[in-house]
């Protein structure tokens, strides 16, 4: 049996261990918010809010708890122990913990003089200030019919060959870019289309056309909601050869919307150390499926048999699927048929979207496969479902259409690569 003295001794203890479990914003939460929240929660992000200082903090606190708890925010998507990926910003569940426990404790805010020096205000890049700015000629008038494709054509006037260790997308107008997708033309065969209907740029429906995008490293990456811009790992880089165009595939949502204009820019950072790959991309993708209306979990797949003599190191993945998405899965698949994951995202959504680099490259040897899987929901408990009624729905380039694509950015021991594709359904 317990004594009095007993009883005593485990209330001091539990409010001994109450107090060194109670954390502060000066020295515990403002560290998670500036780690976590803090490259969007920044004036001119895409938040709605600055998160960084205390009295935001306190001002928003309910919804921060609310948000935290949920695992809405910060919307990392990736399943944990499905691969790890750099500048990660998913909370734990220990962080969880501590900032819905600071909001309950009444949100102390402790010493300010144990605040983090606050990170660099960089205004609208991300990355710090481009080494070069490009961005579409005009201003362009959207037309108001759902959606739109147009490729603008940008001479870069480059005197020499520069490599690129980061890209930063600006949209001009979020309410209707849907898209942004860049491609190097190396040898000036948009100047063909570019400005034939009297409209700088050209309508490029389903791509940029024949001759600009002329192999695997043409491509510059893109834009989609909720991409951050990142510097790719030491040593790799994309390749802007001198005099080089860049062209700007940009889809455009309008669905309705009048006198809605766009000017996207594009800020270009220079490598700073010594390049000794290129970044390719290679898109795995299924463009044969067709979603029936009611189906509430098809699975679509598509695999990507990598060539003899083509060795290869995996260095980011993008999944992409529209409106219908539910899950997405990378994996590649060795010749002794191993498996190993590359990402899954088992709650997509369109609104947060990424290119996520692996904390450890993967080697990806000759003969081994990539596979996507995409599992979509075409039925009336999907809300985000675009079609009432509901219809049949395949791949197309709309925005009510659906994508099944895994794009998979590697680096060659030789460059170029022949596009093999295999899909099923």
């Amino acid at each position: 049996m317990f004594t009095r003295h007993t009883l005593a001794l485990f209330g001091l203890l539990a409010f001994a261990s109450s107090v060194h479990a109670q954390y502060n914003y000066s020295k515990d939460i403002s560290r998670i918010f500036q780690a976590k929240c803090q490259q969007c929660h920044r004036e001119g992000d895409v938040a709605p809010f600055a998160l960084d200082s205390y009295a935001t903090a306190v001002a928003w606190s309910e919804d921060i708890k609310n948000a935290v708890s949920q695992k809405r925010m910060p919307p990392w998507k990736p399943v944990d122990g499905y691969n790890s990926f750099r500048d990660a910003w998913g909370l734990n569940d220990e962080e969880r913990s501590m900032v819905v426990n600071w909001v309950d404790a009444g949100m102390p805010e402790g010493d300010p003089a144990d605040l983090p020096e606050p990170l660099p205000n960089t205004g609208e890049w991300a990355l710090g200030d481009p080494d070069m700015i490009v961005k579409m000629p005009i201003e362009f008038a959207v037309p108001a019919r759902k959606d739109t494709y147009r490729c603008f054509v940008i001479p870069t006037s480059l005197a020499a060959d520069q490599f690129l260790s980061a890209i930063q997308y600006l949209p001009g107008n979020r309410q209707v870019v849907h898209h942004v997708i860049a491609y190097v033309d190396k040898t000036g065969a948009s100047a063909k289309y570019d400005g034939k209907d009297g409209s700088p740029g050209y309508d490029c429906f389903g791509g940029p056309g024949d001759g600009v995008a002329e192999d695997a490293t043409s491509m510059l990456g893109g834009w989609a909601p909720g991409v951050r811009a990142r510097f790719l790992p030491d040593g790799i880089a994309m390749k802007l050869p001198k005099g080089s165009k860049i062209v700007l595939q940009v889809h455009y949502f309008a669905n309705g919307k009048k006198d809605q204009t766009d000017q996207t820019k594009v800020g270009l950072y220079y490598s700073k150390n010594s390049v000794n790959k290129l970044l390719a991309f290679l898109p795995i993708l299924n463009t044969g499926f067709k979603l029936k209306p009611g189906e509430e979990n098809a699975e679509v797949t598509a695999q990507f048999a990598i060539p003899p003599f083509y060795d290869a190191t995996v260095i980011l993945v993008a999944p992409h699927m529209h409106l219908l998405g539910k899950q997405i899965k990378l994996e590649k698949i060795g010749i002794d048929k191993k498996v190993d994951p590359l990402i899954y995202i088992n709650d997509w959504n369109f609104s947060w979207q990424g290119f996520y680099t692996l904390e450890t490259p993967m080697p990806l040897p000759a003969l081994s496969q990539l596979k996507v899987t995409c599992n979509f929901d075409n039925s009336d408990k999907n809300p985000k479902n675009p079609n009432n009624p509901l219809k049949t729905v395949g791949w197309g380039e709309g925005t009510e259409d659906e994508m099944c694509v895994g794009f998979v950015g590697v680096v060659f021991d030789r460059q170029g690569l022949p596009f093999v594709s295999k899909r099923t359904r």
